[in-house]
């Protein structure tokens, strides 16, 4: 069994820095939009204008979160972690989400307790002046937090991008549901709004929290990166060689692939080093951040065959040697 050869530090490390000063932003994001959701509440004493600043609270605990996150998960690999710390990017999605979905309770305790006890709102045309500000702002930090985390598959920055689009959805429904408030005045839409928040926040924070145990499961990678590997590994098949027990996993910016490379046993090792080596090139051309780990074996001998049910991929694997397939061979 042989690991490929690429760098594995530079690409990781390289790209750390650039995404801790994302996370630095988003701090100072969320440090914004709780002064100015804060200002909505007390000029208002809006449940619903509470129940969004309560959820940008949770904003900036994730926000430090991921900065704590992507500084480790710079690190390289050491002996106590050989395969890198990328996955502590899972870790950092669950807490999120936990935290998001606790910011929910609390949300949907206290608008129970408005809807029983209705109150009048104050200055609703300044509250939701201010929190339309916070909106633009958490607006512009998600969508730069989204794209950057795609580009650079940090699942850490792109839940957070997440977190904040949402927040800016809730933020949109609050001052709907405050305008309405204040207009008909019918005091309870106010916490019913918060209600709704307390829904939408919940279903953001199980989604997080699902995709982390995807991660700490080793989930395989995404249909898309998956297709393009097989692709790799049909286009370098032939007659004499074959691939079979094609494993997947990613963590964090990290894809690892590993397979068994069946070549001709007449072949030398200098051979089979090249040809997988060519292989495991190409593959990581086509993923980024990829450690690929190949096993070599002889396509001749029946005992290569035995693993075939390793294989994760799709497609029935080469006859075994003997059978009726390897005789029209």
């Amino acid at each position: 069994m042989r690991v490929s050869t690429d760098a594995y530090h530079p690409p990781i490390a390289s790209a750390a820095t650039p995404l801790a000063r994302l996370a630095w932003l988003a701090i100072a994001a969320a440090l914004a939009t709780i002064a100015l959701k804060t200002a909505a509440w007390l000029l208002t004493d809006s449940v619903g204008f509470l129940s969004d600043a309560a959820e940008s609270l949770v904003n900036l605990a994730a926000a430090v979160m991921a900065l704590l996150i992507l500084r480790y998960v710079a690190r390289p690999p050491d002996a106590e972690h050989m395969y890198g710390h990328e996955k502590a990017e899972y870790f950092s999605a669950g807490v999120e989400g936990t935290l998001i979905i606790l910011a929910a309770g609390g949300i949907v305790w206290t608008a129970v307790a408005r809807l029983v006890d209705p109150v009048p709102l104050e200055h609703v045309e300044i509250g939701i002046v201010v929190s339309v500000v916070a909106s633009v702002i958490n607006l512009a930090v998600a969508r730069t937090l989204i794209r950057a985390g795609r580009e650079a598959r940090s699942v850490t920055l792109e839940a957070d991008g997440k977190h904040l689009l949402t927040d800016v959805w809730t933020s949109v429904g609050v001052v709907v549901g405050v305008g309405a408030a204040a207009t008909t005045g019918w005091e309870a839409l106010d916490p019913l709004v918060a209600l709704a928040v307390g829904a939408n926040i919940v279903i953001t924070g199980g989604s997080l929290m699902r995709r982390s145990a995807g991660g700490l499961m080793d989930r395989a990678l995404d249909p898309e990166e998956l297709d393009a590997v097989k692709s790799v590994l049909d286009g370098h098949s032939s007659d004499e060689v074959h691939f079979h027990a094609l494993r997947t996993r990613r963590a964090g910016r990290r894809a690892f692939v590993t397979f068994h490379v069946l070549t001709p046993g007449t072949w030398t090792v200098q051979q089979g080093h090249d040809f997988s080596e060519h292989v495991e090139a190409h593959l990581r051309d086509v993923l980024d951040n990829a450690t690929v780990t190949t096993h070599l074996e002889p396509v001749e001998d029946p005992v290569s065959f035995v693993d075939v049910g390793l294989d994760r991929v799709s497609g029935p694997s080469p006859p075994a040697p003997g059978s009726r397939g390897e005789e029209r061979r």
